[in-house]
């Protein structure tokens, strides 16, 4: 337990659920967050992501490489960042207070919140929906039940009711339930995707037709819209390259969260896309026309085992996702930004709520316009990635004194709070790589190329202008002379300029 009375801790940055996490309760295994992992890849959005690609005319195999290229770039973004979180205890909310200070840091940690619990509202009425189409299919009735006076169907919304309540189960009692629920859905997920890919095997009598579909793209065409295809892929999960230390913070070792974050991302997921693929040859054969949305198969297999089987399987893979994903983040986020006022478990509520409040069923009929909003903000959470990095590893040297992470004042307070040097770097890049993103298409030239590989751009230029502004002759790296103070790991600190 952290001693409160030291004079450098602010109430206004510290909670207990924020605070560093002492070494004997870092005790997730590489199986831990592998698991977590395979829960949060298995998802409805990921599954039909394949669809995407060969719909703009690239091969199974193409499909293949496009995945894995962008799965290992997040992999390698992801790992670097994790190492923070697992050396030092601390989630991404406190981190982040090294570059950007800790009144600066409230503008990340606010948009990586924004965007959770947006993911969150819109993929919980993804399984809502599910939900409801599964019970329709149990229960022809179902769909006949109204809210009176009105045509509102009355299962949807107790479909949401039921869904967001399970949330709630799962999310109550603090990162504990989390890690078992985990452990038992990421499999799971695996498992019964794994036995789907068997039937389709079986069904196909091979592959099936969509593993020989050629490629209908070529030369330069296919570097581009490969580039964008990666790049889509990515923004995925963008913005969890940023709040990793959330997850990484209870993994016991490096080595753990290394292997972990390998097999629980480019290997999962290269084994998932085929699966996915294969599964959609078999809907081919069966019923004529490909069907990439799973809910759609079980309403067309019109077998109640089946369907009880895969829709339970379906809502598990969403709250999956969505609690280790969206969930856990955006409570940190909000414990960062309410101290005072809120615990890990009514953070976690509070996100639940905001993403009703949200309310997703407005925007779940224009789909272009969410993913439009999710890629922009995941274009301005990419910088931000670049400068944690550049901040921790070129400007830090991996060195942090954790009891000035939680005060207004000191090494990392910058001017007032402020660093200047990181958001300057922050809206420095944004002027590169958001324009092309929100102007219509074909305004400028090269605009495309820049869409294409705009998460890269705003990593590399974010990180290289942070270093570049916080060079100074007088820099020195300290050496890693850490020790346990209170529940705090203390070094020597870095004497950079607070710029």
């Amino acid at each position: 337990m952290l001693d409160t009375t030291q004079p450098l801790r602010d109430p206004l940055l510290w909670n207990p659920d924020i605070a560093p996490l002492p070494r004997q309760k870092r005790d997730w295994t590489w199986v831990t967050l592998a698991a977590v992992w395979m829960g949060m890849v298995h998802n409805v959005v990921a599954y039909e992501a394949a669809a995407g690609l060969m719909a703009v005319g690239f091969s199974a195999l193409q499909c293949l490489l496009i995945v894995w290229t962008a799965y290992c770039s997040l992999f390698a973004a992801m790992w670097l960042n994790a190492r923070a979180g697992t050396e030092w205890g601390i989630p991404f909310c406190v981190l982040i207070r090294a570059a950007f200070g800790p009144r600066g840091a409230v503008i990340p940690v606010a948009i990586r919140a924004v965007v959770a619990i947006f993911w969150f509202s819109v993929q919980s009425y993804a399984a809502s929906e599910a939900l409801n189409a599964i019970l329709a299919s149990l229960w022809p009735a179902w769909n006949s039940l109204h809210l009176p006076g009105g045509g509102a169907s009355l299962g949807l919304w107790l479909s949401m009711a039921l869904i967001w309540g399970l949330h709630a189960l799962v999310a109550a009692h603090g990162m504990h339930r989390i890690r078992n629920f985990e452990l038992v859905a990421g499999p799971l997920v695996l498992v019964v995707a794994g036995a789907a890919s068997l039937w389709a095997i079986r069904i196909c009598h091979g592959t099936g037709p969509l593993f020989s579909i050629p490629s209908t793209v070529h030369g330069a065409d296919l570097a581009l819209k490969g580039g964008a295809a990666i790049t889509s892929i990515i923004g995925i999960w963008a913005s969890f390259a940023v709040n990793i230390p959330d997850l990484s913070r209870f993994v016991r070792s490096q080595r753990d969260q290394a292997i972990g974050q390998l097999i629980g991302l480019p290997v999962t997921a290269i084994i998932f896309t085929p699966m996915s693929i294969l599964i959609t040859s078999a809907t081919i054969v069966t019923f004529g026309k490909p069907m990439w949305n799973p809910v759609e198969i079980l309403t067309q297999i019109h077998s109640t085992p089946l369907t009880l089987v895969g829709g339970i399987t379906i809502i598990i893979a969403a709250l999956s996702v969505n609690v280790a994903g969206n969930i856990v983040p955006a409570a940190y986020d909000l414990l960062s930004l309410f101290p005072r006022r809120l615990d890990f478990d009514r953070a976690g509520i509070a996100v639940i709520l905001l993403g009703l409040l949200a309310a997703p069923w407005m925007w779940f009929d224009h789909p272009q316009t969410v993913f439009a909003l999710l890629g922009i903000l995941s274009a301005v959470l990419a910088p931000i990635t670049g400068i944690m990095l550049a901040d921790y590893y070129l400007v830090r040297r991996q060195t942090l004194d954790l009891s000035q992470l939680y005060t207004f004042s000191g090494l990392y307070a910058g001017r007032h709070g402020w660093r200047p040097s990181a958001l300057a770097a922050t809206a420095l890049t944004l002027l590169l790589i958001l324009p092309p993103t929100l102007l219509p298409a074909g305004t400028f030239p090269g605009q495309d190329a820049i869409n294409a590989v705009s998460w890269f751009l705003g990593i590399i230029t974010g990180g290289s202008l942070y270093t570049a502004l916080n060079r100074s002759p007088k820099a020195t790296t300290p050496g890693h002379d850490a020790r346990e103070t209170n529940g705090l790991s203390l070094v020597n600190p870095a004497r950079t300029r607070n710029r």
